[in-house]
């Protein structure tokens, strides 16, 4: 797969789970840290703790995504972005006094080896992934 379908890809999968946490689907009760911001808080799959902002983060990073399968560079550089992103966002759920980001966004549990797989394929699309020089150049002139 390539660094623009990798884009397109993780796209389509952050919207959706944004979009379904929104909805407030397959949303299982909460019993974790108290957040300031409750709104449709709740473990998504029964996993995964969010709420509102959670989601209107997942629906962001989804659409950057869509529009970043346009092009190899964009596409580059979402999955750079993203990686540097979700591999910060690893570090603070694993810390017990940002795992809730100051009382706003709920990132422990689960979705510490979520961020931490998401940083690595990222990572992976973004740095060290080479494309054909065809390719590139084709899609760059798009």
């Amino acid at each position: 797969m390539g660094t623009r379908y990798f884009a397109l890809a993780a796209g389509i999968v952050y919207a959706l789970v944004g979009v379904v946490g929104l909805l407030g689907i397959l949303l299982a009760p909460y019993a974790g840290p108290p957040l300031a911001v409750t709104a449709q808080q709740g473990l998504l799959m029964g996993l995964f703790p969010v709420n509102v902002l959670h989601n209107i983060v997942h629906l962001a990073v989804g659409l950057a995504g869509l529009a970043a399968y346009r092009s190899y560079n964009g596409s580059r550089g979402f999955a750079r972005g993203l990686a540097i992103f979700y591999g910060l966002l690893t570090i603070l759920g694993l810390l017990p006094f940002t795992n809730t980001t100051f009382g706003l966004i709920p990132i422990y549990s689960h979705d510490v080896w979520l961020h931490a797989l998401s940083a690595a394929v990222a990572a992976y699309f973004g740095f060290a992934a080479r494309e054909n020089a065809e390719y590139v150049s084709a899609s760059s002139r798009r």
